[in-house]
Order: structure tokens, then C-alpha cells, then sequence
């Protein structure tokens, strides 16, 4: 027995008995299996709230928007884990998931916090396209990047972009935040002098904001759709494999440089 004086852990989220197991207040097998889908689901695990029709259509098409973008350094990373280690398939995956950062995924959560910040910041102000060059020319003025412009291969647009808006409108879920990137959008090619596509991680970082998710805990969601694309790759690896071949290719193509003595 525990000291009587010690204090519960509590949780909303998941709990068991012998003969049931219920998850957000329901009873797991009776009202919630073959009722609700996984993302809306988690959505409701994140959000403590079950989304409308609006929201689900949105998170679902952020989720797979975010899904796979091909032979990025998460995927080559989890099949060179499972080329290594075939028996761990969870090895592969947390390789993959490992890597999603400032450089990929993470757009998603900068973006989010860089949008939320500005908008807290001028709580009111109306004029999305001044405040959205405020913002721009402070990111140019401290010499660093602006979340959510530039693409390493949409350069002339990411084509998830402009379908998280239309769904957003036609659902009537847009918020602030998917406005103020548009504005981001519009403002920003006089300001740095060039013009950057808004990309697909940024837009649905702004969705993502729009439906309530917290900024800390949109990469997160970004991980939860790359995890299905990771195991969609492993699946590929494992029916036709090109782990191998790149190790191979980089081993025989490496060139020892000797330090510099001393």
C-alpha cells in the first residue's frame, strides 16, 4: 500500500482493468473501437476533445501531407538501421524519427511558434500584412531565416499549400495563423528582395496551430504522420532493398584524409 499521505498520479488519457479498458473517459472496445479513427483519435488524445468534421478533414490532410517526401535523410537513415539490425524494426523506426529536425519536420513547429509569437505579441492588430512585414524584416535584421518560405524543391510552389488553405476555408477552420503566413507570403519578396514559396511543412504548421495544438507539440504530430511514411519505406526495404547498395556505393567511394599531424 502506498503512504497515505502520497499523491496520484493522474492521467486523463488511459486506464485498465481486468475486464476493461478505457481511453479518454470511454470504454475502449465498446464505444471507440471501429467508431473512431486513428487521427482523429489523436488528435482527441492531444487535444482532450473530440474535433468536429471540419477539424478531422483538416488534421487528416495535415497528416498526410506530412507523410513522406521520398529518399530524405530519415528515410536512408531507418533503412541503413534495418540493413544493420533486420531483427529490430523499432531500431529503424526511432532512427528515423531521430532525425526529424530543425532541418526537416521541425519546420513545422518553427513556423507554428514563429506565427504564435507574432500574433501574441500584436494580440488584435488588424493589419495581417504590416504585422507580417514587422515580422520579416526583424528575421532579416538578426540575419536569420524566416519559417515556413523556401523549399528546397517546390521552388516555384509547394503544391500542398495552397490545398491546406482551400480545405481550411471550405471547412471553416482557417484561423489566424494560416492568415498571417499568407500575409508572410505576400509581404515578403519586397522585404528580402526575392520570392520564396510559403512550403507545405510551414502551412501545415499554421493548420496545426489553427486547430488548437500547441506549438511545443506540433513536431510531434509532424512525427506521427512521418511514422507512418517510415514504415511504409521499411516495408519497401525489406520487399526490394537499397540499403545495401548505398552503403556499398559510399564505402567504395571513400577517401581517407589524413589529419594534419600535430
Amino acid at each position: 500500500m502506498p503512504p497515505a499521505d502520497a499523491e496520484p498520479y493522474r492521467t486523463s488519457l488511459g486506464t485498465s482493468s481486468p475486464d476493461a479498458i478505457r481511453l479518454l473517459g470511454h470504454d475502449l472496445t465498446e464505444e471507440l473501437m471501429g467508431s473512431v479513427s486513428f487521427a482523429d483519435l489523436a488528435f482527441w488524445l492531444v487535444a482532450l476533445r473530440r474535433p468536429t468534421a471540419g477539424e478531422s478533414r483538416l488534421f487528416n490532410a495535415v497528416l498526410v501531407a506530412l507523410t513522406d517526401h521520398g529518399f530524405t535523410p530519415i528515410v536512408l537513415a531507418a533503412r541503413l538501421t534495418l540493413l544493420g539490425a533486420p531483427e529490430a524494426v523499432q531500431g529503424a523506426m526511432a532512427a528515423g524519427l531521430l532525425g526529424g529536425g530543425s532541418r526537416f519536420l521541425g519546420t513545422t513547429e518553427d513556423t507554428a511558434a514563429f506565427l504564435a509569437d507574432g500574433l501574441a505579441r500584436e494580440a488584435g492588430r488588424a493589419d495581417l500584412d504590416a504585422l507580417a512585414a514587422d515580422l520579416v524584416r526583424e528575421r532579416k535584421a538578426a540575419h536569420r531565416t524566416v519559417p515556413g518560405l523556401g523549399h528546397p524543391l517546390h521552388k516555384d510552389g509547394d503544391p500542398r499549400t495552397s490545398v491546406i488553405h482551400r480545405i481550411a476555408e471550405e471547412e471553416g477552420v482557417a484561423g489566424p495563423h494560416l492568415a498571417l503566413l499568407a500575409a508572410v507570403g505576400r509581404v515578403h519578396p519586397a522585404i528580402l528582395g526575392r520570392t520564396l514559396p510559403v512550403n507545405g511543412a510551414g502551412v501545415c504548421g499554421a493548420a496545426l496551430a489553427d486547430l488548437g495544438i500547441p506549438p511545443g507539440l506540433v513536431r510531434g504530430v509532424a512525427l506521427v504522420a512521418r511514422s507512418a511514411g517510415i514504415l511504409g519505406h521499411l516495408a519497401e526495404e525489406m520487399r526490394d532493398p537499397i540499403g545495401r547498395r548505398v552503403y556499398d556505393s559510399v564505402d567504395r567511394n571513400a577517401e581517407y584524409v589524413a589529419p594534419d599531424p600535430g
